[in-house]
């Protein structure tokens, strides 16, 4: 008799929540493992068109590094659509303001571009200080 192959069903999955502290980690690299779990690639029952990623809570975004001079010369472009409505940022200047922004950004290009994508995205929760307000999920301190 053939084996038959495993598909995860949306509800057989239960998510479990992650604890990453962001403090002197490298941006891509973490990145990559975040959304590597959001995707839920590290489960043995991963399916491609079921959700099956975990939620990842991601404090001290504003204690990330950028290696080499990327902070000076990488660029954040916004394009409003209009004749002269580009604006661009050093990443330097952005990651005063808003470092939760370019860590999201990070994550996000790195998830499918669909809807399956954009739910996962809605699983990861990024502080710049180092409170969140998920005590209540007891999340698991994930090292990367």
């Amino acid at each position: 008799m053939p084996r038959q192959t495993y598909f995860a069903k949306a509800g057989d999955v239960t998510p479990i929540w992650h604890h990453i502290d962001a403090q002197g980690q490298v941006l891509g690299r973490m990145a990559t493992r975040v959304a590597t779990i959001l995707m839920g690639k590290h489960r043995p029952e991963y399916t491609p068109h079921v959700d099956c990623g975990d939620y990842i809570i991601i404090t001290n975004a504003k204690d990330i590094v950028l290696t080499g001079n990327k902070a000076r010369q990488k660029m954040k472009m916004n394009y409003s659509g209009y004749p002269g409505g580009l604006k661009i940022k050093s990443y330097e200047r952005v990651m005063e303001k808003h470092p939760d922004r370019i860590v999201e950004e990070a994550v996000s290009r790195m998830l499918p571009k669909n809807r399956l994508g954009r739910q996962m995205l809605k699983k990861l929760k990024v502080y710049k200080g180092s409170e969140h307000p998920h005590q209540a999920q007891n999340p698991q301190p994930l090292a990367l």
